[in-house]
């Protein structure tokens, strides 16, 4: 059977990917927009650690904000790599972003600070960072590898940065827990090349 994803064309992939993106931050926005109007509400969907009732909010911690500047910061790093790993298809993109999102979140419920709340988009820009730094190594695909180079190269710095454990005020657990989400993403869903599929009836 076909795979969707790959019977499209590269701009039909590029504009469902960069329609995605925009909605997706369309939607962090919006629900920070809401956020404020209604005191401060959502930010109590962050994670507080090692609290049982707390896990309820992995997923959604990951679309809330503790502020526009908190937000604004995460917004192009997102978008970009959000598209970029898009490009690869849609349905892959999803469940790489759900895993990310899923193993950050609990490694934050395990390992962050009593009475921390975490919330933001940023463990899922650190996990897409991871994922398109070595799946084209993984595939063994060159536009891949060159994909990774030059985001190593545009957002390396930052990275490193983020995983300073002396910044104060920045989850640097959940940023390390994302990177490792999306190194581990590229293994898990790994694109098989040719030489990889079996061999069919002679």
């Amino acid at each position: 059977m076909r795979n969707p994803d790959l019977a499209w064309s590269r701009g039909d992939r590029a504009k469902a990917a960069a329609k995605l993106m925009v909605g997706w931050v369309a939607l962090l926005w919006l629900l920070e927009l809401a956020d404020v109007a209604g005191g401060h509400a959502l930010d109590g969907l962050g994670i507080t650690p090692r609290t049982p009732a707390e896990l309820a909010d992995v997923v959604p911690a990951a679309f809330v904000h503790f502020g526009f500047a908190h937000l604004a910061a995460n917004t192009v790093p997102l978008l970009v790599l959000g598209f970029l790993a898009a490009l690869g298809g849609l349905r892959r993109f999803l469940a790489v972003c759900a895993l990310i999102v899923v193993a950050d979140g609990l490694g934050v419920w395990l390992v962050a600070p009593a009475h921390s709340n975490t919330a933001g988009a940023s463990g899922l820009v650190f996990g897409l960072f991871g994922f398109l730094l070595v799946s084209g190594f993984v595939e063994r695909r060159p536009l891949g590898i060159l994909a990774g180079l030059l985001v190593g190269a545009v957002w390396g710095g930052s990275i490193l940065t983020g995983l300073a454990p002396t910044q104060t005020g920045v989850s640097w657990q959940g940023h390390l827990i994302g990177l490792c989400a999306g190194v581990a993403a590229a293994f898990v869903f790994r694109r098989r090349t040719l030489g990889d599929r079996p061999a069919g009836p002679a």
